[in-house]
């Protein structure tokens, strides 16, 4: 881990400043002790509600007017009166209006004077009582905003970097979005940290991206770190439409009749080719990652085929390489908020996080364990790093078994073919059921019996080398874990959740807002096999991610594919499996063509990282016994439920 060095050169001021404030309210004995965590000791129900906008410097709309964003704003009254600053939580959205926030759907509600009465979620109720100020953000061309929503590009981010600028008297807010009397932000230190889910976190990634100075965290949770990779991978079309439809979805009425143009690029710029254009370089924020200065505590799920596990090892690698501190947790949910799955140490854990970053508490939280992985529903372990040291990536073969399409999986270099030909209408639950039966739109390799459990952690790859008989293909490679197990229903409706009717609270309520919510347990599925990993390319990408081209029947052509970042621990007793086969139904759309594609199963291969690499595999399969093959038809989850592409549909 890169040395904590970032820590100290603020720590000291803050700690005495978060000291002073507490001493206040303390005895003069209890308030000599440094605090641990920040209190709730300010009145919600007396909070400061005020709403101003902030001049974004673009004009979107082409109105012939800068674009002003609505900040609706939740504070502490007493430090106010007491002339302290406070630190701010704030949660940029496009989704305050037309959709709803979380998993009971919130949105803003307003009183008669246009001050925000109720803010969805829970972070207003729970951290304004303990010294925090609270602001929510229009994205542009949403709610009470003005400009256009251009998803995730220049004016998305803007957005909300604008109003971290505001916060630390770097750009102009009004008193109302047509007014000329000036806001300022006098009540804040400046002390900015960014929280959402799915494109709200979306947006705290492209805001840190940018480098900006007072934002101090971000907290991304089911967040997509580059849109090329929400609607394509290597080329092959993850949906059926692109960014303009989700632009439409959430523009407010005002921003739908001026914003044409803006809708027109959204199109232009990203062909349903899969071809990288320069719209796609704007929404790409792994590659500026070397600009992020602030802390990072991302969060995803595992089994989040929303906005899919692609999007954390490419981010949080380079945010690794530029020395960033980071924490993770990684749940076996799909698309769903730690509120939903883990709600009390989540709430635990986020307030330490804020109070680190934000107050300059000296907690410990940055000296404890960087990751927490769910093992099995509400079945949780840590690791110091992630991935774990002693993580190396082994090199496993596929070869040919004794049924066409049912081979083996180790570490010695295979031999001869294997073919299948494209059954759009089947999908990676259809390939793994039927993994020990000759199928013809699959080619299946497994590992034999382990004797010991098997870690995998990180990204892993999929070289493949295939002749295609049509000039158009689709490849899918999928790394599954054969055996029994209970896991969460990711498949489900509530993607590994159920929603209860008993409500818990959170932070303190007015009869406006109220900071309770409706419990959660989790949702299982008691299963044969687990899909554990997944990755898609058009094999006309084969000599360039970011460029496809036609293919020549009979031509071999080799392309790698990358999986997405996972942690699992395959068990004793368990097989792991490796899968390569046409278009997955419901992940990714069919080419124009049916092809039948053969491998060069001596030219294909699967780079995988495992906790003690290739010598953890060979002592994992040695002794082991290689399963006889037969038909039986293994149970998983249902198929993949095919959605429109919006982030935050799903819960």
């Amino acid at each position: 881990m890169p040395k904590r060095t970032r820590f100290t050169t603020w720590r000291p001021l803050a700690t005495a400043a978060t000291a002073a404030l507490l001493a206040t309210l303390l005895t003069p004995a209890a308030a000599q002790a440094a605090p641990r965590g920040s209190e709730p000791v300010h009145s919600y129900e007396d909070a400061i509600r005020e709403a101003v906008w902030v001049d974004t410097g673009l004009d979107g709309d082409r109105d012939g007017k800068p674009d002003r964003v609505a900040v609706d704003i939740v504070r502490p009254r007493e430090t106010a009166r007491q002339g302290r600053k406070v630190p701010v939580i704030m949660d940029a959205s496009p989704y305050y209006s037309c959709c709803g926030r979380g998993n009971e759907s919130q949105k803003k509600t307003y009183d008669a004077q246009g001050r925000v009465a109720r803010m969805p979620l829970y972070y207003d109720n729970y951290f304004v009582p303990r010294g925090y100020a609270f602001v929510g953000v229009d994205l542009a061309g949403t709610n009470r905003s003005d400009g256009c929503v251009d998803v995730g590009g220049r004016s998305d981010i803007q957005s909300a970097k604008a109003v971290v600028d505001w916060l630390n008297g770097r750009a102009k807010a009004y008193t109302t979005r047509t007014g000329t009397t000036r806001a300022q932000a006098g009540w804040t230190n400046g002390r900015t940290g960014m929280i959402g889910k799915s494109w709200d976190g979306t947006i705290a990634n492209g805001v840190a991206a940018t480098g900006v100075k007072g934002l101090k965290t971000i907290v991304p949770i089911s967040a997509i770190s580059s849109w090329y990779d929400y609607y394509f991978q290597q080329g092959a079309p993850l949906y059926d439409s692109g960014p303009e439809w989700l632009s439409d979805y959430v523009d407010s009425p005002d921003a739908r009749a001026k914003c044409a143009a803006v809708q027109q690029k959204l199109v232009d710029g990203a062909p349903r080719t899969g071809d990288w254009t320069p719209l796609w370089s704007e929404r790409d924020y792994v590659k500026a990652a070397r600009k992020v200065k602030a802390s990072v505590f991302l969060v995803h799920g595992m089994q989040d085929l929303n906005v899919r596990m692609k999007h954390v090892g490419p981010w949080w690698n380079a945010l690794a390489k530029n020395g960033v501190e980071r924490k993770i947790w990684l749940s076996q949910t799909g698309h769903v908020d730690p509120f939903d799955f883990r709600r009390g140490a989540w709430v635990e854990t986020l307030h330490r996080w804020f109070d680190h970053e934000l107050m300059g508490i000296d907690n410990g939280i940055d000296s404890e364990p960087m990751a927490d992985i769910e093992r099995a529903p509400g079945q949780w372990d840590t690791s110091r790093v992630w991935p774990p040291s002693g993580t190396r990536t082994a090199t496993l073969r596929p070869d040919r078994g004794t049924q066409a399409g049912v081979g083996t999986l180790g570490l010695h270099r295979g031999h001869g073919t294997a073919s299948f030909t494209d059954d759009p209408k089947l999908s990676e639950t259809d390939w793994a059921a039927q993994i020990d039966k000759s199928t013809p739109e699959k080619a299946g390799f497994t590992t034999p019996t382990l004797t010991r459990d098997l870690r995998l952690s990180g990204s892993s790859e999929v070289t493949v080398t295939a002749t295609p008989s049509t000039p158009t293909a689709h490849l899918s490679a999928v790394l599954v874990d054969l055996g029994p197990a209970t896991i969460r229903d990711y498949a489900d409706a509530g993607e590994g959740i159920t929603t209860l009717t008993d409500r818990t609270c959170w932070g303190a309520s007015t009869t406006a807002d109220s900071s309770c919510f409706k419990e959660t347990k989790a949702k299982t599925a008691d299963v044969d096999y687990t899909v554990v990993s997944r990755g898609w390319a058009d094999l006309g990408n084969h000599a360039s991610d970011h460029k496809g081209s036609p293919l020549t029947p009979g031509k071999r052509y080799t392309i790698t594919l990358d999986l997405a970042a996972i942690d699992h621990v395959v068990p004793k007793g368990h097989r792991l499996a490796l899968i390569v086969a046409g278009t997955d139904q419901g992940l990714i759309d069919p080419p124009a063509d049916k092809p039948k594609l053969t491998l060069d199963l001596s030219r294909t291969s699967a780079r995988v990282p495992f906790t003690g690499g290739a010598t953890a595999f060979a002592r994992a399969t040695t002794g082991a016994a290689t399963a006889t093959p037969d038909a039986t038809f293994l149970d998983g989850v249902r198929e993949p439920r095919t959605t429109h592409p919006v982030p935050e549909a799903s819960q």
